[in-house]
């Protein structure tokens, strides 16, 4: 499997079909994506309008990528970017606190590990709707399929937060039993955690402030199990969230409201894709030799990013005439690059 066959671009509906096959493949704990033709076309639609920049900004725009293995012929991943997390609200989530209580009569000194509520992403650009067919998570497909986002975003500072965020699955079993939700969010929301998600999808429904609680919650009291599963991520999201950790994202401040799964944040101009990026002018080479590379044209609606083998010069990029035709691009065109390194 050559990994210079790998192409991201922006969804179209003639990719619903692979879109719906994706978001019923994944685990629930993952399905950013509702398996919903209706709700997946409209969020494809509303992916092309943000990419076309047809209408004004408001901050709820969405971008929805897809990656096509080119060799093969098909479509075998999907990514998107929200542009402003509960951009008609406010999102919440859990803050990691440590309160020290102590007796100096009796001796005793306790560092308990807390929880509170808080809106501190509210307004942060996320990260969303991985998903990659499962052989193909040993290649540099999902290195494409997340950090191809990360170019994106920094070509256009203007479309998104100064700081970013994701949410990476918590602990739960196949039928949505998440021992969090079990020990906490069910005391007041009355509900199974499957459909507490499905109601509350996007974490900026008021009723998430009017039912949790608002004082500090002491880890220490909540099930041995739900003390165990806080802030530990489920084994599906381990590709994607490493490639977060590897970017530079804090992965110890905060965790879902809901499966306790930890939320990835940084500042974008702190990450490591968007600060080893270079613009540069792509010049035709005759062969595939150099180091590996991810490239992406600087277009909006036409964005592309693909993986290639690049000689980076003080002038530009050299890349095969064929890598600099995937990007929709012409010798002497001007992109932007990353060693992947």
């Amino acid at each position: 499997m050559n990994h210079m066959d790998y192409l991201l671009r922006p969804a179209t509906l003639d990719d619903l079909d692979v879109i719906e096959k994706f978001s019923r493949a994944a685990t629930f704990s993952i399905r950013t994506l509702k398996p919903d033709r209706a709700r997946l076309a409209a969020r494809v639609e509303r992916s092309l309008k943000a990419f076309a920049g047809s209408e004004p900004l408001n901050g709820d725009e969405i971008y929805h990528f897809v990656l096509e293995d080119l060799r093969a012929g098909r479509v075998v991943g999907t990514s998107g970017i929200v542009a402003s997390a509960a951009s008609n609200g406010r999102f919440y989530c859990y803050r990691n606190e440590f309160l020290v209580h102590g007796s100096e009569e009796l001796g005793i000194t306790n560092r308990e590990h807390t929880l509170r509520l808080c809106e501190d992403l509210s307004g942060h650009t996320l990260l969303s709707s991985f998903y990659i067919e499962p052989e193909y998570s040993d290649t540099l497909a999902p290195q494409l399929l997340s950090r191809g986002r990360l170019l994106f975003i920094r070509n256009y500072p203007h479309l998104f937060a100064e700081r970013i965020g994701a949410e990476n699955p918590g602990l739960c079993d196949d039928e949505g039993n998440s021992p969090v939700w079990d020990a906490l969010g069910h005391r007041f929301f009355k509900m199974p955690f499957p459909e507490a998600e499905q109601r509350t999808g996007g974490r900026s429904k008021s009723y998430i402030a009017e039912l949790m609680p608002r004082n500090p919650v002491y880890v220490s009291l909540l099930t041995k199990d739900a003390q165990w599963a806080m802030g530990q991520l489920h084994p599906d999201g381990e590709l994607p969230f490493g490639i977060l950790v590897a970017e530079g994202f804090d992965v110890d401040s905060y965790v879902d409201i809901f499966d306790g799964g930890p939320i990835a944040e940084a500042r974008v101009a702190m990450l490591r894709s968007v600060v080893s990026a270079q613009d540069v002018a792509l010049r035709s080479a005759p062969g595939e030799a150099g180091e590996a590379c991810l490239v992406a044209n600087l277009e909006r609606a036409g964005f592309r990013a693909t993986l290639a083998n690049g000689v980076f010069l003080e002038e530009g990029l050299q890349l095969p005439d064929s890598t600099i035709t995937f990007l929709g691009l012409m010798d002497g065109a001007s992109a932007c690059a990353v060693r992947l390194d």
